[in-house]
């Protein structure tokens, strides 16, 4: 899946929280801005899920590396 398809109410995989397990959220935001995509994207990020709080921020595009589709778990391209 290229990372222009996911949508604002996705659910996701990334490496943002720097732990393994990745860590699941929930995507705010559209990644498609003007002609391009965000560099950022908002995410409800669970970070309880590692012993961390839950929060809402940003999270670089590049850290996102799986998409919850059709009961499945679908790798990201970032090309």
């Amino acid at each position: 899946m290229n990372i222009k398809e996911i949508k604002k109410g996705d659910k996701i995989l990334h490496s943002h929280m720097g732990t393994q397990p990745l860590v699941s959220g929930i995507v705010l935001e559209s990644p498609i801005v003007g002609r391009g995509i965000r560099s950022t994207l908002l995410v409800h990020v669970k970070g309880s899920e590692v012993g961390f709080f839950d929060d809402i921020g940003s999270i670089y595009i590049k850290e996102v590396l799986k998409v919850f589709r059709d009961d499945n778990w679908l790798p990201v391209e970032h090309g």
